[in-house]
């Protein structure tokens, strides 16, 4: 992913420069849009896996825990992290079993509905996730390697790309803007 030195032409430039040589000019800023956001993804998946891992935390077992940690019980029904997370309930049943078995998180039953199930923080799992959460902010969050200004120009931009995919619309109240 990272390289040891920096290549010597930026490789998403080179793509869209063959885009547009082999007649794709259409097609090109969609291109090099998509593979700039990929890439820089990539970069900060590194980032966030190489702080995480001293804690022996995926980036989806971490957003189990901080989500968890972050409601007022420290438990949720498993549909309400499924829908809070956006990710697909077989991952997140995964991820659970491994939180469960590493005594992070238990499994209790819901209190109105037999059918469903609750994730509930354990204290070592909220020990873990507030650890955890500290060397992010340090390492990652307070330095996402952009300035303030071009990271709520780059926040804003992408609020409006997935409000426009349909990821969410506009919540009343509405919070303060991205």
């Amino acid at each position: 992913m990272a390289h040891s030195r920096p290549l010597p032409v930026d490789p998403l430039a080179e793509a869209k420069r063959q885009w547009v040589a082999h007649g794709w000019t259409d097609a090109a800023e969609g291109m090099t849009v998509v593979t700039s956001v990929m890439r820089a993804q990539q970069l900060l998946l590194a980032r966030v896996d190489s702080t995480l891992r001293p804690f022996s935390l995926t980036f989806a077992r971490y957003e189990v825990l901080r989500l968890l940690a972050f409601s007022r019980a420290g438990r949720l029904p498993l549909s309400s992290v499924v829908a809070r997370l956006q990710v697909h309930a077989t991952t997140i049943t995964s991820t659970a079993e491994r939180l469960v078995r590493d005594g992070l998180v238990v499994r209790e039953p819901h209190p109105h509905d037999r059918r469903a199930a609750l994730l509930s923080l354990t204290d070592a799992g909220r020990a873990l996730v507030d650890r955890a959460t500290d060397a992010l902010n340090d390492a990652v969050f307070r330095d996402p390697g952009l300035s303030s200004d071009d990271a709520a120009e780059l926040v804003a931009i992408v609020a409006r790309m997935r409000k426009a995919a349909g990821d969410f619309s506009d919540p009343r109240p509405q919070p303060d803007p991205l």
